[in-house]
């Protein structure tokens, strides 16, 4: 199948999942998982900027539509693209490439994944809890609201991964 059907698929899919499944997941009011933001991560090193920004904000905007949040998943995602075209600029050599290979598990390895991941959903979940709540008399609460919906959304991030988990062979 080809890269843009793969990713299509993997849009809808985790939108409705996210929509569907775990938006009414939700443990003692603190955290709630936010798997959708994989399909921003997982999308291939060579995306123009532009399309993952566009990419990323349609992915927000979309679970914005469904939860009534007016907009605060698209700020976040669009945040989220930009922290990730700076963490890979930062730590990945695409010269080592011969085609455009896609940040997963079975590509990067697990060390490499675990920090992308861990990182691009603190930064995602601290905007995102900090736009929805807007007031710094909260902050204690929201950061470990951002801590554990992290935690959780990594443990998902993991599994996925896990249950389709391709070896590849970096170049």
């Amino acid at each position: 199948m080809s890269k843009i059907v793969i990713n299509i698929l993997r849009f809808i899919i985790l939108a409705a999942i996210q929509v569907f499944l775990l938006k009414n997941i939700v443990f003692y009011g603190l955290n709630m998982p936010y798997l959708y933001i994989l399909f921003i991560l997982l999308l291939p090193f060579e995306t123009p900027n532009w399309l993952l920004f566009f990419l990323a904000f349609l992915m927000g905007l979309t679970i914005d539509l469904f939860n009534d949040t007016f907009g605060l998943h698209a700020a976040a995602c669009t945040i989220l693209a930009f922290v990730r075209v700076v963490f890979i600029s930062v730590t990945v050599q695409k010269d080592n490439y011969d085609s455009d290979p896609e940040p997963s598990l079975g590509i990067m390895g697990f060390r490499w994944f675990f920090f992308y991941a861990l990182i691009l959903s603190l930064f995602h979940h601290f905007f995102l809890l900090n736009l929805e709540v807007f007031r710094f008399s909260e902050i204690s609460s929201t950061l470990s609201r951002v801590i554990l919906s992290s935690l959780f959304t990594l443990t998902l991030i993991f599994i996925s991964e896990i249950l389709f988990f391709r070896k590849k062979q970096r170049k």
